[in-house]
């Protein structure tokens, strides 16, 4: 298992090596994700936070909805550097938060936990519950998770990673969270 700044140095070589280009897990649009936050129908000023969304295109897309209240957390600082560029004056409208998830301690509750690109790099029992505990304290309405699932791969750029059901997921956050929706994606 590495260590948390292994982990750091992990993915501060992946964005400062490779192109978006370069990675499976670049969307253009984001649109699964899109749509879950569209369907929600809220208001302009609800407090989303995207963990491990680095250099994902969600938040130029949630600005070019007329989302205000926008955080976006990863471990790589690289990652945050190549989005600021890339939305150039509009970075300055959004929270950029510098930290590994688990080490995370949040001034403000969100409406709005989405997550595509940390959770499933949780894989032991204490850190998957610190990471449902965090959850469960700072989310005041709706979490929108995304792994693998258990016909997906079993790392991800190098890393392990932990496979869900549909089901075993819904049960991972059920004392807080209802599961409203699920989609399966390849």
């Amino acid at each position: 298992m590495m260590t948390n700044n292994e982990t750091s140095k992990h993915w501060e070589t992946i964005y400062e090596t490779k192109t978006p280009d370069q990675v499976s897990w670049t969307q253009k649009v984001p649109t699964t994700s899109l749509a879950y936050i569209e369907s929600l129908n809220l208001p302009k000023n609800a407090k989303i936070i995207d963990i491990g969304g680095g250099d994902s295109n969600l938040v130029d897309h949630l600005l070019e909805l007329g989302f205000e209240d926008i955080s976006v957390l990863d471990i790589s600082l690289a990652a945050l550097k190549r989005a600021q560029l890339r939305l150039g004056e509009k970075s300055s409208k959004i929270n950029w938060i510098h930290s590994d998830i688990l080490n995370f301690q949040p001034t403000e509750k969100y409406d709005v936990w989405h997550d595509r690109a940390a959770f499933h790099f949780q894989t032991t029992t204490e850190n998957i519950s610190q990471y449902v505990d965090l959850v469960t304290k700072f989310v005041t309405k709706y979490l929108i998770i995304g792994t693998f699932s258990e016909e997906g791969p079993l790392k991800c750029s190098g890393l392990e990673i932990k496979q869900y059901s549909i089901e075993d997921l819904a049960a991972t956050f059920s004392e807080s969270f209802d599961l409203k929706n699920s989609k399966k994606e390849n």
